[in-house]
């Protein structure tokens, strides 16, 4: 069976390596002479968990026409900051200057004058532009240009599926803050909405992104980075094996997809949802999978002869079977970097993440136990392979690769660091 790993990038569906480090919000004080107001009901929450709730004043426009130049993996991270940290949406509350309503938070996302424009006012000040569609990248936004509450506005993760009929979405309703997947272009019945860009949005330059795998079918795995559509693929001697495949936003993805000879090549194309993945003799498979913000992974999950794909979204792990059924496995928070490979040697392949705010890999075992190793840390990016070819067990190890050395790290069965330079910091 073969080792298999994948390494996703953050951010915006596209996503970079940096790891997101959340503040919490201090609890309010509790006084006992005022009860705790009841829940709201079932009803009330299906009422406020779509569309406007509402929006406190905006900043001047002037204040605001010129916008700060802002890559696209940014604004991603800003805007999953304030998911899950228990925010209360509320016209007239700040949370980090920006006002806790939806275009507040649009405006944080898109790193804007505090406290925030409204939903009237994005586009006739001149930080935004209405564009088409098929224009829509992440970073971008879904904009009901109404006011008050008849105003919403969605921050655009990236499509949920290569049809385009949905996306994933940040969003900031009466109900609270949601990553979710959204009809596009909005939920029926909620105004009309439109897509929009910030006009000082840049695309992010990619740089080289590693893998790892057995490229020529000897005893150990080897690393390799991709850099603009093109895989450099390490083998056992040094020398490098070259294979056009992917390009623009796509992230790389390894794994023996034909379930014989060495490993394979693919990529993960965000904006569509789709794997592209390359088989031994060329050819193309796709698969739909995934899409917008989602981190891909590989590996042999249910034990057959070929490796599968997944995604890793929100704390939870979407795993695709040799049938086409999911396995879904809970396994790490935000900031963490998904990564995959056959930890304890038996079985089917197994998950994990990496978080790059304590360095530390946590890995999950085929009973469902936790490992946890220290290495790396910061802006490195996790790789997974059987660097040393099974030298006292045939289990898959981990590294990082570390785009400011362009340094792979790589943790041996009995501890020891390996080093192996490659690719362009």
């Amino acid at each position: 069976m073969s080792n298999t790993h994948v390494l996703g990038r953050g951010a915006a569906a596209g996503m970079a390596a940096a790891g997101l480090i959340v503040s919490l919000l201090a609890a309010a004080p509790v006084h006992a002479a005022e009860p705790a107001p009841a829940p709201p009901a079932a009803a009330d929450l299906a009422a406020i968990d779509k569309g406007g709730a509402g929006q406190g004043a905006s900043v001047a426009p002037s204040q605001a026409a010129a916008g700060p130049s802002i890559t696209r993996s940014e604004v991603i991270r800003r805007a999953a900051s304030w998911v899950g940290i228990g925010l209360k949406y509320s016209w007239d509350n700040t949370y980090e200057g920006y006002r806790t309503d939806c275009s507040g938070f649009a405006s944080m996302a898109w790193k804007l004058s505090k406290p925030g424009l409204d939903t009237t006012s994005f586009v006739p000040s001149g930080v935004a532009s209405w564009i088409g569609k098929g224009d829509l990248k992440a970073g971008d936004a879904l904009l009901n240009d109404a006011a008050g509450a008849n105003g919403h506005i969605v921050v655009f993760g990236g499509w949920a599926n290569s049809a385009r009929t949905s996306y994933m979405g940040y969003e900031f309703t009466g109900s609270g803050m949601h990553y979710r997947e959204i009809p596009y272009p909005y939920y029926s019945g909620h105004g009309t909405f439109r897509p929009v860009r910030n006009n000082s949005i840049v695309d992010d330059n990619p740089g080289d992104l590693p893998v790892s795998g057995n490229w020529d079918n000897g005893p150990a795995s080897n690393v390799g980075i991709w850099r603009n559509g093109m895989f450099h693929l390490r083998n056992d001697d040094g020398s490098t094996t070259f294979v056009d495949w992917g390009g623009g936003s796509d992230l790389p993805v390894s794994a023996n997809w034909d379930g014989s000879g060495p490993d394979n090549v693919g990529i993960f194309r965000p904006s569509t949802g789709q794997f592209h993945l390359r088989m031994d003799d060329g050819s193309l498979t796709l698969i739909d999978w995934g899409g917008g913000t989602d981190q891909p992974v590989a590996g042999n999950w249910d034990g057959g002869a070929a490796a599968n794909v997944g995604i890793w979204r929100n704390g939870t792990f979407h795993l695709r079977n040799d049938d086409g059924s999911a396995t879904y496995v809970d396994w790490g928070q935000a900031g963490d970097r998904a990564v995959s490979g056959n930890w304890d040697g038996v079985g089917p392949d197994n998950v994990g993440i990496f978080r790059p705010s304590t360095g530390q890999f946590h890995l999950r075992m085929d009973d469902g136990s936790l490992v946890v190793l220290d290495w790396g840390g910061g802006n490195d990016i996790p790789v997974a392979g059987n660097w040393d070819g099974g030298n006292g067990g045939p289990a898959a190890n981990i590294g990082i690769w570390r785009p400011s050395q362009a340094t792979f790290h790589l943790r041996n069965d009995d501890g020891s660091p390996t080093y192996i330079a490659w690719g362009e910091p």
